[in-house]
């Protein structure tokens, strides 16, 4: 599956033979094969890779560097036919100069050839004794085989797939790393090859150089370093290949393997494109004065995608790490808890009100407000909890409503709206038969008015149950549900709701509620509007009538977090639930996204205040603002034809 905006790159790890550059040139030809075979658009060979990197002082015999500029020319000449750019280390005399250079070749020619600037001269490092800084270098282009090939550190390869930058390992550790200037002129992918030795403890501080560089930059990472052949004698390599991407490791090699390796992965440059285009104070901390010469390299050929290398989860929202999850939920549980606190305390309220349906997102908002009471030292019995029944209020529910707030210590009131609705059906004459929106909707608008007024009464404030995701789609009353003093779940999605009312149930403590949050977790969504079939169950679920919301979830992540396109989203959407949906359902679902979306535009335009606790909002004072009367015409369009 060919995926727009990805590009695959590929981290080869070769077995090498200290000064045998045939033999070098031999086992990197098997991995560029191997990976043009798998669909690999570029691929990065190790510092140093045509003759070894522990060669020593062996780098001032002329025989070694006519063998391996030989050893290059004939890697050109035999992977000329295959659609791969190749990225490999040589040393490389320039004007009575020895180099560590990167050299950048693919379709019979090398576009480029990139020294690298900071030498390491410390410890077990030597590298000042055979070779010299490309900081100041003497010439920009120079003559390799008969062919004028660009020469410095102020090169970037670009053409309309990718741009990208070459920095050689020691760059990588100093404080403004080459590819820091790459990525602020352009580049979205950072390629390092290196020769980084094994030590303990440094791995990890290496894995968290290079998440964070790209995370920082905003680009993809490929770093790839010596592995089995390298010299022993004082020092150890252990072949790393790692490929990240802003901030995240995606793939990794093997470590201490004693084969030749070949690690891939599809890296989403559209995605770096669109995070640098959003988030602007990157584009203003570029250098005017640092100018960067672009070469153009050809297209790659390689359409035809044999695998996708890469995870695509089909929850964004929640970490699939388990530590990093327990981690993230105490993190957006507190975050939402100092939000209400800090409002309370801003108000002056002592009291707060909320109503209790017995699922998911208002047991969540009653989590979050019991636990802003205890930091505020306010008894949770200065909480009233509201349980207001109506048509389709069935007993799990209600019996859930009931247990949970008597669990949580708080005061409870029930308040049943059936008379009040059937008043007003009366008032605007409306047969209460008839189940259309009218009927709905004025049980959601007589639960608000009962909150508001009741917090009016007591000097307390009306504590807002909805979600991210009930916003995207506009599945809400207008001045109803949709409506708040603070709503402390508006930017906490469906599927996130979800894990965090699990998360809260199995935290070690008071254990008195954990049987009734677990039941609400496992009742299906509804806002209970329609009256309950004949068995006393749920009639109207909330998925049956606007679609899976792992489903919207997903689609919301994708169009809002990067602006892609619905092509995109949809395939997308396809690898991550391959097995659960069919492209048809998936198709289905993301036309109602993107109606609804479009459509309830409104509803947003008038939120409450809430906390934003993750990396999408639709609040219209924070992360998104768009006017309510935007056409969906292009995106039903484009979903129309996939």
């Amino acid at each position: 599956m060919t995926i727009p905006g990805f590009i695959k790159v590929a981290a080869a790890v070769p077995s090498v033979r200290i000064a045998d550059c045939q033999y070098n040139v031999e086992q990197m030809f098997v991995l560029i094969n191997e990976a043009s075979r798998k669909g690999a658009d570029i691929v990065a060979f190790p510092e140093l890779s045509f003759t070894g990197y522990t060669s020593g002082d062996l780098f001032s015999q002329q025989l070694l560097l006519d063998n391996a500029a030989d050893a290059l020319q004939s890697l050109v000449k035999q992977t000329s036919s295959l659609p791969i750019l190749c990225i490999a280390g040589l040393p490389l005399s320039v004007h009575n100069r020895l180099y560590n250079t990167a050299v950048v070749f693919g379709n019979g020619k090398i576009y480029g050839i990139v020294p690298k600037t900071y030498l390491p001269n410390y410890n077990e490092f030597y590298e000042m004794r055979w070779f010299v800084s490309g900081a100041d270098c003497p010439t920009q282009e120079i003559d390799f085989g008969g062919e004028s090939v660009p020469f410095g550190t102020d090169l970037l390869f670009e053409n309309k797939s990718v741009c990208f930058g070459i920095e050689i390992c020691e760059d990588l550790w100093v404080p403004i790393p080459p590819s820091t200037e790459h990525a602020l002129h352009g580049a979205t992918l950072l390629v390092n090859i290196s020769a980084s030795n094994e030590m303990a403890g440094k791995h990890d501080y290496l894995r968290s150089l290079i998440s964070q560089q790209s995370a920082r930059t905003m680009s993809a990472y490929l770093y790839v370093s010596a592995g089995f052949g390298e010299s022993t004698t004082d020092l150890v390599f252990t072949g790393n290949g790692i490929i990240a991407e802003n901030g995240i490791v995606l793939k990794e090699s093997e470590r201490f393997s004693f084969d030749p390796q070949l690690t891939l992965c599809d890296v989403d440059i559209e995605r770096m494109d669109s995070l640098r285009r959003k988030e602007n104070t990157f584009t203003r901390s570029e250098k005017k004065e640092n100018v960067f010469r672009r070469v153009v390299i050809s297209e790659f050929l390689s359409t035809e995608k044999k695998t996708f290398d890469r995870k695509i989860d089909a929850y964004p929202f929640i970490p699939s790490n388990e530590k990093l999850m327990d981690e993230r939920c105490n993190e957006i549980f507190n975050i939402q808890i100092n939000g209400l606190a800090q409002r309370l305390l801003h108000t002056h309220a002592q009291t707060a009100v909320i109503g209790i349906s017995g699922g998911l997102d208002s047991t969540l908002a009653l989590l979050v407000c019991v636990k802003a009471f205890d930091k505020l030292r306010i008894p949770r019995r200065q909480i009233l909890g509201i349980t207001m029944p109506g048509f389709g209020t069935t007993d799990r529910t209600y019996q859930n409503a009931l247990n949970l707030m008597a669990a949580l210590g708080i005061a409870t009131k029930e308040i049943s709206i059936v008379p009040a609705c059937l008043q007003h059906f009366k008032d605007i004459g409306l047969n209460a038969d008839d189940r259309g929106a009218a009927y709905e909707n004025t049980q959601a608008r007589e639960r608000t008015q009962i909150l508001m007024d009741v917090a009016n009464r007591i000097n307390g404030l009306v504590i807002g149950t909805g979600d991210l995701s009930e916003l995207a789609l506009g599945w809400a009353t207008y001045n109803g549900d949709h409506m708040s003093m603070y709503g402390v779940n508006s930017s906490i999605p469906k599927t996130l709701v979800r894990y965090l009312v699990k998360w809260v149930a199995n935290q070690k403590g008071d254990d008195s509620a954990r049987k009734y949050l677990l039941d609400i977790i496992d009742t299906p969504i509804s806002p209970e509007l329609l009256p309950a079939d004949e068995n006393g169950q749920i009639a109207q679920k909330t998925e049956d009538l606007v679609g899976p919301y792992e489903l919207h979830d997903f689609f919301l992540y994708y169009f809002i977090r990067f602006g892609f396109r619905p092509t995109k989203i949809f395939l997308l959407a396809c690898l991550a639930f391959e097995g659960m949906y069919d492209r048809e359902t998936i198709k289905k679902w993301l036309k109602i996204f993107f109606r609804r979306f479009f459509s309830q535009q409104f509803k947003r335009s008038a939120l409450p205040d809430g906390p934003k606790v993750g990396s999408i909002s639709l609040s219209p004072r924070g992360d998104w603002r768009m006017p309510s009367d935007a056409s969906a015409t292009a995106w039903l369009r484009e979903t129309e034809t996939l």
